[in-house]
């Protein structure tokens, strides 16, 4: 789909125009990508390529004005740095949404799939629209020369958009009847495809014109890293912190790869259980002095932050002095909410941090002002921060999400939280690897032999 190649520097580009300016006869231009006339008026694709020497003569009905007006639209329609960049970030999106319609059309053949849940296709409706936002996004950036040059290319990829927009709206429909045939959604999903796929082509064809070069096949090389899962212990009860990502090599010279990293661990489960967990590390009843318990709590996405909630009540007693055994006296007793915001970040030689702070505080008279900035509020906020950085910790543990070839080669650069669907947190933490050719043959070795052996178990 896409070819290798480079793009003129400016003056390099000024210069060749001021060569055929000055002498078109001489430089004459070879078969390639862009419009002009044959001898007999009829129109095919030619893009100039420049001649210094051992040239072919003229082919018969082409002359030096036409290289000249096929040289002048080529810069009038060319790319600036920004549209490339642009360009490059929406076609990789669009090859993201036909790998994940690609996956979901791979579901819909094993004999399991006698349903499709609205999940699925929700995530497939999202990465579409990303894309499609993005085209329209570049297309808007074009300038009024451009507009002019390059409307029919533009017409036709409009028109693509739509006939994408109309298969992704007829699936839709499919899935959201209750109980949707699966034959009926097999059958959109194959027509879906095939207006993702024309949607592509005339994106590349427009890039072309523009003399936008996206990366090499040689390039294009990505790794899925199969879910593992992490586990926390608490009470006695484990709480499964999956984590699973992928590998996208950005660049690749002299033996030396470099792959962008993302990995996603899924906290659900230590959402539902979150109440659980507090209760076996807050709760205190001493005899004398400050009794907590947790009577309920949340964890949820406000990205690129998190959210914990606890709902507790709080006793204070005193033993009086001197009076032996005498039973202990409660001094005062009530409840209260309070609010700690979670920010996620990574710190050099430290790892995955948690930045915390207390937001809203809702109690007792008495209790809103320990709570809020007195030592008790300070002492709960610190020891939730402590208990989910850990749990977060083993869940994006680089030595258990990745094969040994590549876990000293790895580094984390960035996390935040993300409200994966329907309220559902995940921890996202993008990073990259530095992997030689050998170490990337390994790599590629280890995560076969783990999602065979994930395939092959019960």
């Amino acid at each position: 789909m896409f070819h290798e190649g480079s793009r003129l520097p400016g003056a390099a580009v000024l210069m060749v125009g001021i060569a055929l300016l000055a002498a078109p006869s001489r430089m004459m231009a070879q078969r390639g990508g862009g419009r002009d006339m044959s001898a007999t008026g009829t129109p095919y694709s030619r893009r100039p390529v420049i001649c210094l020497h051992d040239c072919r003569s003229i082919p018969q009905g082409i002359s030096s004005e036409d290289d000249l007006r096929m040289f002048q639209h080529l810069m009038a329609v060319q790319a600036t740095d920004q549209q490339t960049a642009t360009f490059v970030s929406v076609a990789q999106d669009t090859q993201a949404a036909s790998m994940q319609l690609q996956a979901f059309r791979e579901f819909l053949r094993k004999p399991a799939a006698s349903s499709v849940g609205s999940d699925r296709v929700a995530t497939l409706d999202q990465d579409i629209a990303k894309a499609r936002t993005g085209n329209k996004s570049f297309l808007a950036s074009f300038s009024p020369a451009q507009e002019s040059g390059l409307k029919d290319l533009a017409r036709k990829l409009e028109e693509a958009d739509s006939a994408l927009d109309k298969e992704i709206k007829a699936l839709d429909e499919i899935v959201q009847t209750g109980k949707p045939d699966n034959e009926h959604i097999v059958n959109s999903a194959a027509s879906l495809d095939k207006a993702l796929a024309s949607f592509q082509s005339q994106q590349v064809a427009l890039a072309s014109e523009m003399s936008i070069i996206l990366p090499s096949s040689g390039q294009e090389l990505s790794f899925n890293l199969p879910p593992v899962s992490n586990s926390i212990n608490v009470a006695g009860r484990p709480i499964s912190i999956p984590a699973s990502g992928i590998a996208s090599r950005t660049s690749a010279a002299d033996g030396h790869n470099l792959f962008s990293l993302k990995l996603v661990a899924d906290l659900s489960d230590l959402q539902q259980n979150i109440t659980d967990v507090l209760r076996s590390q807050l709760n205190r009843s001493p005899r004398c002095g400050e009794r907590i318990e947790i009577q309920e709590a949340t964890l949820i996405p406000q990205a690129p932050a998190s959210l914990v909630v606890v709902h507790l009540h709080f006793e204070r007693w005193i033993c009086p002095p001197g009076l032996g055994s005498q039973s202990p006296t409660e001094l005062a007793e009530g409840e209260g909410t309070m609010e700690v915001k979670l920010t996620s970040s990574i710190e050099q030689n430290a790892g995955l941090r948690l930045v915390s702070g207390i937001g809203r505080v809702d109690a007792d008279e008495f209790l809103r002002e320990p709570l809020l900035s007195g030592s008790l509020g300070a002492t709960l906020r610190d020891r939730i921060t402590a208990l989910l950085l850990s749990a977060m910790q083993k869940g994006t543990d680089l030595k258990t999400t990745l094969p040994s070839a590549a876990q000293k080669a790895a580094t984390m650069q960035k996390a935040q939280f993300e409200d994966a669907s329907a309220g559902q947190l995940s921890l996202i933490i993008d990073g990259q690897l530095q992997l030689s050719d050998e170490q990337t043959q390994q790599f590629a070795s280890q995560l076969k032999q783990r999602l065979s052996a994930q395939t092959s178990a019960p």
